[in-house]
């Protein structure tokens, strides 16, 4: 029999709306889930259970006709994103305390729209890392296998949705945070193009890098979330891409781009790395499963090399250099320490030397792949990476090993298209592999679309790994080993 968790994020709102479930049930319901299995997945640094009953209970007196698709559907905010109120420590033990006096415009949005946040999912510090292993929460682990990590930034995030603690969560993504823990948690990860969603009120993202995003366990669920994310602010530093007819719902829905012409390659670009088979093997059945949906599908040269990462390297360098208290300079993690030091040393000159030859590099690389509509390749170089395998190395070692692991993503918040991580391959013990399929600026309706697509092609994505049913199990706290699918 089906539980309330089994359900997607629509199905659960359709409950709602059907009388079947309450908004305040469901909260009660992954509460007892974030309860038993929160600090075994690492999937929240705070849990507000008082706030998320009231917000309930709120939600469940809106009248039927002013309920959106989402409406009273439980899910969760990144620890970087502002919440008012709420402690929000940017995943660092620099800001173990600190809680906001306002929210970030998506925080409002989610909850104008009925969702129910359960509280602030893990982050690597200051975002600075592609697995989430502070001092603020346990590891972020993933569901499929707990002896692995479920990626960073928006590692709890992903640990949360592919573990039944929330259907769909909202994270950020400025190199790869969100696209890097759905491909490792078997979910759909999606950044959105720039512009498409605020990032106010505070800051306007650097470089126009990072932008928040949804994270779910299907193409619909993480499109209905887009399309309450997606609103526009005045004041905004990037003009928004207009919002299809029917909204990405509406899209994800038809599933029907038409057909297109998709670019696919496997050459890593930030790194010159072998990239696993199971990467391969991903894209090559998801390039089989595209053509058969009638697109052409070519070989395309990789729109960047290696040779770009020394500019990569100093902007990420600089990007470390978040605003933290000169006296908890020493509460941050050697990495972070790392980072920021480099970056202290980046004067203005060189930092605008980088950028601007690093955009120009992008713009070659655009012209190397005109003339296609999306873009194929895989989401990492390797499926899945254990628990400590960066963090137990000197920094420097582990800030190379993370660019040689994840050296696709990042190019495409440069250019600022609109890219999404889909489980589309599994290894030979059954953990997800994701591939990335990327669109053009402003064009996330057909890169949605194609998106869903894709998830028919490969019989659904909604699957769960075995600690999907583990809550009453003795084993539950078990941090080794390889989880199974189960049905």
């Amino acid at each position: 029999m089906a539980e309330p968790h089994d359900l997607t994020a629509l199905e659960q709102a359709a409950a709602i709306r059907r009388g079947e479930l309450s908004s305040v049930e469901l909260v009660e319901h992954h509460l007892h889930r974030v309860d038993a299995l929160g600090d075994t997945l690492g999937a929240f640094v705070t849990v507000t259970p008082e706030r998320a009953r009231a917000a309930a209970a709120a939600a469940d007196a809106v009248p039927a006709d002013r309920r959106g698709p989402l409406h009273g559907v439980p899910t969760a905010i990144k620890d970087l994103t502002l919440t008012a109120g709420v402690r929000t420590t940017f995943g660092s033990a620099a800001f173990a305390d600190f809680v906001p006096p306002v929210d970030a415009d998506v925080v409002r949005f989610m909850a104008a729209a009925g969702l129910v946040s359960l509280g602030k999912t893990s982050t690597s510090e200051l975002g600075c890392s592609l697995y989430s292993e502070g001092l603020v929460a346990p590891p972020a682990r993933n569901p499929w296998g707990l002896g692995y990590t479920a990626g960073g930034s928006s590692g709890g995030a992903a640990a949360a949705v592919a573990g039944g603690l929330v259907p769909v969560a909202q994270g950020s993504d400025g190199g790869g945070s969100l696209r890097i823990p759905a491909s490792l948690c078997g979910l759909v990860g999606y950044k959105p193009s720039r512009g498409l969603v605020s990032s106010g009120p505070l800051g306007f993202g650097a470089f126009g890098l990072p932008t928040s995003g949804p994270l779910g366990r299907t193409v619909t669920d993480v499109a209905a979330l887009l399309d309450v994310l997606a609103q526009p602010v005045a004041g905004e530093p990037y003009l928004p891409p207009a919002a299809p007819t029917g909204g990405y719902l509406g899209a994800a829905r038809d599933a029907a781009p038409g057909r297109l012409r998709i670019g696919r390659f496997t050459a890593p670009m930030l790194a010159d790395e072998p990239v696993h088979p199971d990467c391969v093997a991903a894209v090559d059945r998801a390039a089989v499963l595209l053509t058969a949906a009638g697109h052409e599908v070519v070989d395309v040269p990789a729109p960047l090399g290696p040779d770009a990462w020394p500019l990569f390297e100093t902007v990420w360098y600089v990007l470390a250099l978040a605003p933290v208290p000169a006296e908890r300079e020493s509460d941050l993690l050697p990495l972070t320490r790392f980072l920021r030091a480099r970056g202290a040393a980046v004067g203005a000159g060189p930092l605008m030397a980088a950028l601007g030859e690093l955009q120009a590099q992008v713009r070659r690389g655009v012209l190397r792949t005109a003339g296609c509509d999306l873009l194929l390749c895989p989401t990492l170089a390797a499926p899945q990476a254990p628990v400590g395998a960066f963090a137990s190395l000197d920094p420097a070692e582990d800030f190379d090993q993370q660019r040689r692991f994840s050296p696709y993503c990042a190019i495409f918040n440069f250019t600022g298209d609109p890219s999404v991580s889909l489980p589309v391959g599994r290894t030979g013990d059954g953990m997800p592999v994701g591939v990335l399929l990327t669109g053009r600026y402003g064009d996330d309706a057909t890169l949605i679309a194609t998106a869903a697509q894709l998830e028919h092609g490969c019989g659904g994505w909604d699957q769960h790994p075995a600690i999907w049913r583990a809550v009453d199990s003795a084993n539950v706290n078990s941090t080794s080993g390889v989880g199974r699918a189960s049905s």
